[in-house]
């Protein structure tokens, strides 16, 4: 992963962390359901960031090289790669 891209993910991740503490401390103090399905939902959009901003880096960066290697065995590899993940999110 690029370094700038590896920043951002990390910076990502780290608030991510702290909301699922927050949703940990919303369950102890009974919160009201549907304030911790709100919360659940925010979370859930913040790891799908993280995901589309990996699956960028990837991109740009494992599969260039992949296509601009000429290998056409590793060219294959990761386009094979990409869209089983592409799949997998979709599911």
């Amino acid at each position: 992963m690029r370094s700038p891209t590896k920043e951002e993910v990390l910076k990502r991740l780290s608030r991510i962390e702290g909301q699922v503490r927050g949703l940990s401390r919303m369950v102890e103090e009974d919160r009201y359901c549907i304030d911790l399905i709100t919360q659940v939902s925010a979370v859930r959009a913040a790891l799908k960031r993280v995901e589309e901003e990996v699956l960028r880096d990837h991109v740009a960066h494992c599969v260039e090289h992949a296509i601009r290697s000429g290998d056409a065995e590793d060219q294959r590899q990761k386009v094979k790669e990409l869209m089983d993940v592409i799949v997998r999110a979709e599911r």
